[in-house]
């Protein structure tokens, strides 16, 4: 058994970790969504900034007649604003090239064409840009502001990778902030409202637990009128109903050993008059004759029901160790013990299929079919007649994930006042001078098997069906 003192509550553990962790991990998840188009829009950005000097440029080279060529201040002021290696302009199937003194020769060039608008093509740009080795050259494609005009700018890519890690990094840096400030306030109104309760309701159970006897553990409920309102509320009813049964069954338990004692000494007792009742009935005087059978027959029903009691108190709820077992054969077992097969007085009939194979417990099982045989007998026998035509018969069918054992009898059926209380102890029984305990186990070792028994309206006679679900056996 797990002991219960190991476990120990505390407001960063549990239900608090997963959630601040959970908190943490949804803002970032939802920073990461923004940061993609976010770094996407900034490189685009930052490529409109640059083209936009090649512009300029273009827009230079068309205000020059074509005979004369560019100032080298001009260009190369043109070129440092755009951090560009070569600025090309291109129109009408004519290309200009404004180049620095010494050309740069590109190991390897990319391109990135700001006429592809599309989010996804940026993003995966951005992070090709990102993730890119140094020492590409970044190729520009753009739009001039002529129709029909592009202009092309060559310039290290490194400066926008830069640019980019350093612009990444403070996002980074401003999403953790929020990441934290957020998780913070959530978790303190989370905590508040959730946490808190239900690290007080499991403390509570914890204490109740360990000392359900004790009634100041009892949870007060609050006020609240949520569902944590509703499950601080039905746990305290709880805790009373079994605060206050606990009680009961002590002194029930005391009271039931006290009986039990004095049954155990009226037992002898009985037993004793019983003894002398058997000589009484040997002598020879009319009267004595007459009233003896009486005499034992009253003494033999008094030791039956202390017998009956005894046994109902030494019952254990052990649970039913299922195993397969064969149905026809465990009939029969329990017909032999219930006097029920051979009998002169009744005829058997075991119609359970010899193949029919149920998981049970067969010894709980055998006690209850044999008790509802024995009543089924001594309802026969009830009858003093020695007719063949008083019958009991078992009869069992599959029916879906179920097994039904109907044990049937053609007797005289049972009184109202047993089937109003059927399953109650010391109430049910059929005959004078029971106890009704048998019925009560019964179907108490059916409930425990999973199933149910019930009585069944017949025209004549009397039905018993017990079901069983047939799950496999546990190994």
């Amino acid at each position: 058994m797990k002991d219960d003192s190991r476990v120990t509550m505390s407001r960063f553990s549990g239900l608090s970790s997963k959630l601040i962790a959970t908190i943490i991990g949804v803002i970032f998840l939802v920073e990461i969504v923004v940061y993609l188009p976010s770094i996407a829009s900034f490189r685009t950005t930052w490529l409109e900034d640059r083209l936009r000097v090649g512009v300029v440029a273009a827009r230079v080279l068309d205000a020059v007649p074509d005979v004369m060529a560019l100032p080298r201040e001009l260009t190369d002021r043109l070129l440092t604003s755009a951090g560009a290696d070569a600025i090309v302009y291109r129109r009408e199937g004519q290309s200009q090239l404004i180049e620095r003194t010494e050309p740069v020769l590109p190991e390897r060039a990319v391109t990135a064409d700001l006429r592809q608008g599309d989010l996804s093509s940026q993003i995966v740009g951005a992070f090709d840009t990102l993730f890119a080795g140094p020492g590409r050259t970044l190729r520009i494609v753009g739009e001039g502001e002529v129709d029909a005009s592009l202009v092309e700018l060559l310039m290290p890519e490194q400066p926008l990778r830069r640019d980019m890690i350093d612009y990444s990094r403070s996002i980074a840096l401003v999403s953790l902030g929020i990441a934290a400030a957020t998780a913070f306030v959530l978790y303190m109104l989370v905590s508040t409202l959730f946490i808190d309760p239900i690290v007080r309701l499991t403390g509570n159970m914890l204490a109740f637990r360990k000392a359900p006897e004790n009634g100041s553990l009892i949870l007060t409920p609050s006020t609240r009128r949520d569902e944590i309102g509703i499950l601080e509320r039905e746990l305290a009813a709880m805790e009373s109903e079994i605060f206050t049964m606990l009680r009961q069954r002590r002194h029930l338990a005391d009271l039931g050993l006290a009986v039990a004692k004095i049954n155990h000494d009226l037992r002898n007792t009985l037993t004793s008059a019983q003894l002398l009742s058997d000589q009484v009935a040997t002598l020879d005087d009319p009267k004595v004759q007459r009233l003896a059978p009486r005499l034992v027959t009253t003494l033999d029903r008094a030791i039956g029901f202390a017998q009956s009691v005894l046994d109902y108190g030494r019952e254990t709820a052990a649970p039913p160790q299922m195993v397969s077992v064969r149905l026809r054969s465990l009939v029969e077992d329990a017909a032999f013990e219930a006097r029920a097969a051979g009998n002169p007085m009744v005829m058997f009939r075991n119609a359970v299929p010899d193949d029919l194979t149920i998981v049970a417990d067969p010894a709980q099982l055998g006690r209850v079919l044999a008790n509802l045989l024995k009543n089924a007998r001594e309802a026969l026998e009830g009858l003093g007649t020695n007719d063949r035509e008083n019958q009991i018969a078992v009869e069992a069918s599959a029916e879906g994930d179920s097994v039904v054992i109907s044990v049937i009898d053609n007797g005289p059926g049972l009184p109202p006042r047993a089937r109003q209380n059927l399953f109650v102890a010391f109430e049910g029984s059929a005959r004078a001078g029971g106890t009704g305990l048998g019925l009560a186990i019964a179907r108490e070792i059916a409930e425990a098997h999973g199933g149910k028994l019930e009585l069944v309206e017949v025209p004549k006679g009397t039905r018993f069906d017990i079901t069983l679900p047939q799950a496999r056996p546990e190994r």
